[in-house]
């Protein structure tokens, strides 16, 4: 069978496992990041987690045991990519790109530092982490998972770094997607589809919504499900709560 007849459940039609995978998250520290990584250490994967914030992370890894951490400045591609080199050491069956920046600023106010760190962390680190993880997936097939969000399509005021970054990573997951079908890789991205309890909500959720916020451990399922590699969904935009709930059902 070849790459090509790659069935809905995974690269050579049987159903890929998440036990023993290695699942490369990027923000792993806190959030939805460290919901996956828990979610995803409890079904017996093997894990590279990535975060700046190293108080952050540690804490992540102390309940992921057997997790390899590192801590990473991903606005900086020179970082990126001694970070690569230092964890990618061989290959990589998932690759989770959930890290952000999100600063709620008007255009008048964001500074070229703050966009191209925004840039840099969304699309730069999805573009440097997809070529570190390539050539082993284009053998073994695997997943790329890209965290995208309602200003990946909509444009919202005070959001002009953030919706930027979100749009060309939509852009980004539909072409490596079309490039990665042969091979047996899937490519989507993801929005949380609920309103999620984060430290990056707190800072931008109004009190109404804030009522509405969940636990982001309740929207993990959906990324232990791609993880499989359901290769009919490739190249699309996916709800992590809707998702979550049909992998439930």
């Amino acid at each position: 069978m070849s790459a090509g007849d790659a069935g809905p459940e995974g690269r050579l039609g049987g159903q890929v496992q998440v036990a023993g995978q290695s699942v490369l998250v990027t923000g792993a520290a806190q959030g939805l990041g460290a919901a996956i990584a828990r979610h995803l250490h409890g079904l017996g994967a093997r894990l590279i987690l990535l975060d700046r914030d190293e108080e952050g992370l540690a804490k992540t890894g102390s309940v992921c045991a057997g997790a390899t951490t590192a801590v990473v400045d991903l606005a900086d591609a020179a970082d990126t990519e001694r970070v690569i080199a230092e964890v990618v050491s061989g290959p990589v069956d998932t690759l989770i790109h959930n890290a952000a920046i999100l600063r709620v600023e008007p255009i008048e106010v964001v500074t070229l530092d703050t966009f191209q760190a925004t840039l840099n962390v969304g699309i730069q680190a999805a573009f440097q982490l997809t070529k570190a993880v390539w050539a082993g997936m284009q053998e073994r097939g695997g997943a790329l998972v890209f965290v995208s969000s309602r200003s990946g399509v909509e444009g919202f005021a005070d959001e002009t770094a953030y919706c930027a970054t979100k749009h060309a990573l939509e852009g980004f997951s539909k072409c490596v997607a079309m490039e990665g079908e042969p091979h047996g890789i899937l490519s989507v991205t993801i929005t949380p589809g609920m309103y999620m309890h984060t430290p990056m909500s707190e800072t931008t959720y109004p009190p109404e919504l804030r009522e509405k916020w969940m636990d982001p451990i309740e929207l993990a399922p959906a990324f232990q499900y791609l993880a499989t590699r359901p290769m009919h969904l490739s190249g699309q935009r996916l709800n992590a709560w809707q998702l979550s709930q049909e992998s439930a059902s």
